[in-house]
């Protein structure tokens, strides 16, 4: 069975887990700081806070912004639950809105439609790895004095306009799962380089506690800690932050492969009538995190039984990335709602596998046997 993702966890990763083991220090330590600098640093940022993953990530983000309770944040519904989940944690209210079905991220003409007096946020999703134009949301964000959150879940090593995602804004949340570029098993991580934002998020992710483990450990001099407000066990472990340095270090060799592999898929498939690919706009670069397919309207195949055909040849697929307000946690408060651009989208796209390292073999299989269902 060719799977639809898989990490790419080496020896190095093993071996640098296995030396933070026995070094004693397991969580919130040295490894973890050195992780949060060098993230900051490859993204451009001016500092990172690492956390337990990017629904925790985006959770703290929507404190430090400062959304509660009455607050609206609009959002796409097509993205995975925890987007719309964050907002919910803090008592907010998710306002989905729609996609540009040529990229699946934000309709900016339909945010705007949107936006009321109760609006405090846009939670700006970078689907798949393919950036969203963050200009234009910028923009719009000040224009109606709103904050801009990004959930770059699976944007680590994409790039707008030259600069890598992480550096455009306040506050942009990563993914480090194993569907990611990028793993720590599970992990998250917040650029900013606002210094408010960064030290209430340090403090929120570990009990809102004054004084962190490591300075305590490391001071000659005896240290009580405080806690200055009511937080959350969000920590990320040194063990993690061990295998994250040495990830970070292939990702731009693993988003290499990845594209290598997209673009095979794009020559392959571009004279198949009926189907929309992948598109980066210029100025717009996608680490290929997952590569999903649009069925058109006049494509004559039905988008479950092709999946299930897949299935039968050995090759693993997904369907589109699921509508929250569709879900069952959702669809009772969101019953009236009715978003057909991205209702479609859901329904009508297929992601293929992509993963490092992929064999040539594989790759070819899954070029050959889409092809051969899609009757080309």
């Amino acid at each position: 069975m060719i799977p639809i993702a898989k990490p790419y966890l080496t020896k190095k990763e093993a071996k640098a887990a296995y030396e933070t083991i026995l070094s004693g220090w397991i969580t919130q330590g040295p490894r973890v700081a050195e992780f949060e600098q060098k993230f900051a640093d490859y993204t451009g940022a001016k500092y990172s806070v690492a956390v337990s993953n990017c629904t925790t990530a985006l959770h703290l983000s929507m404190i430090v912004a400062g959304v509660g309770t009455g607050d609206e944040v609009i959002c796409p519904s097509m993205s995975y639950i925890a987007t719309a989940n964050s907002i919910k944690y803090v008592g907010a209210k998710p306002v989905f809105a729609e996609i540009d079905p040529t990229n699946y991220n934000l309709d900016i003409q339909d945010v705007e439609k949107r936006i009321t007096a109760k609006t405090k946020a846009i939670l700006l999703v970078h689907q798949i790895g393919m950036p969203a134009d963050i200009d234009v949301f910028k923009d719009l964000a000040v224009k109606y004095n709103l904050k801009l959150i990004e959930d770059a879940a699976c944007a680590a090593g994409s790039s707008y306009k030259g600069k890598k995602i992480g550096s455009h804004s306040e506050l942009v949340c990563f993914s480090f799962h194993p569907r990611k570029v990028i793993s720590t098993g599970d992990g998250g991580m917040i650029t900013t380089s606002n210094e408010a934002y960064y030290n209430r998020l340090k403090l929120l992710r570990q009990h809102g506690m004054s004084v962190n483990d490591r300075t305590r450990h490391e001071s000659s001099k005896l240290i009580f800690e405080d806690h200055l407000e009511v937080g959350y066990n969000y920590r990320l472990t040194d063990i993690q932050a061990s295998v994250g340095i040495k990830q970070l270090e292939k990702l731009d060799w693993l988003i290499a492969k990845r594209r290598k592999i997209a673009s095979r898929y794009h020559k392959a498939f571009k004279g198949i009538p009926g189907i929309q690919l992948p598109k980066e706009k210029k100025g717009f670069f996608s680490n290929y995190q997952s590569y999903s397919i649009y069925l058109k309207d006049e494509c004559p195949q039905n988008r479950n039984e092709i999946m299930q055909k897949m299935l039968d040849a050995g090759i693993s697929t997904r369907r589109g990335i699921m509508t929250t307000h569709r879900e069952t946690a959702y669809k009772e408060e969101y019953a009236g709602l009715s978003l057909p651009v991205s209702e479609k989208a859901c329904d009508r796209s297929i992601i293929l596998p992509l993963f490092v390292p992929m064999k040539d073999d594989d790759i070819e299989k899954v070029i050959e046997t889409f092809s051969k269902i899609l009757k080309y």
